[in-house]
């Protein structure tokens, strides 16, 4: 089988533009944008640049981003205070906890704050559940854009023996999920 290039900046180029005909279809009805929540602690690099390549996003297709960049010093308590006020706000529909997190802070436990409705990343315990058991639900962003690349190029993945190099929370795990549930046999 010879290598084939899948080019994910195309495919995002058409989704966004299909997003952006959809949103302003809407806003002519009177129906409001949809709204993203990133929330961010700390001065991750890595962080900042994927942050605000999001919030360039949701600007080409008019969606509204709400950004919440907060100082690497936050306490827990107040962080998943920020959290719940975000998880209220009814023009938030997607909220996206950004990781990693200073260490002072405990992920697992702020994921357990958010509400599963609007985390748009799937990593709530009960989102990552329905992922493990083939339920509908938010999945984590990244393989879920390489299982869009895969079906758009009509790659048959039945059978198909795949590696996955990494077993993150965020990309690996998921990952290897995803292609299981596609009838992959998978190799971590």
């Amino acid at each position: 089988m010879a290598a084939q290039r899948l080019d994910g900046r195309l495919l995002a180029a058409q989704l966004e533009s299909t997003l952006a005909a959809s949103i302003a279809a809407g806003l002519s009805k009177g129906i409001r944008p949809p709204g993203l929540a990133v929330l961010r602690v700390g001065n991750d690099p890595a962080s900042g640049v994927y942050v605000a390549n999001k919030e360039k996003a949701c600007a080409r297709i008019g969606a509204i981003s709400f950004g919440c960049h907060l100082p690497a010093d936050i306490s827990q308590t107040e962080l998943e205070a920020e959290l719940q006020r975000l998880n209220k706000n009814p023009a938030v529909d997607g909220i996206l906890v950004q990781l990693p997190v200073p260490a002072s802070i405990n992920d697992r436990a702020l994921l357990q704050v958010l509400d599963p409705a609007k985390d748009a990343d799937g990593l709530h315990p009960l989102n990552l559940g329905r992922l493990l058991r083939g339920e509908p639900g938010p999945r984590s962003c990244t393989p879920a854009g390489v299982m869009a690349l895969l079906k758009e190029a009509q790659i048959p993945l039945e059978g198909v023996r795949a590696l996955v190099v990494g077993r993150s929370i965020l990309v690996g795990q998921p990952m290897a999920l995803m292609l299981q549930q596609a009838n992959a046999t998978v190799t971590v």
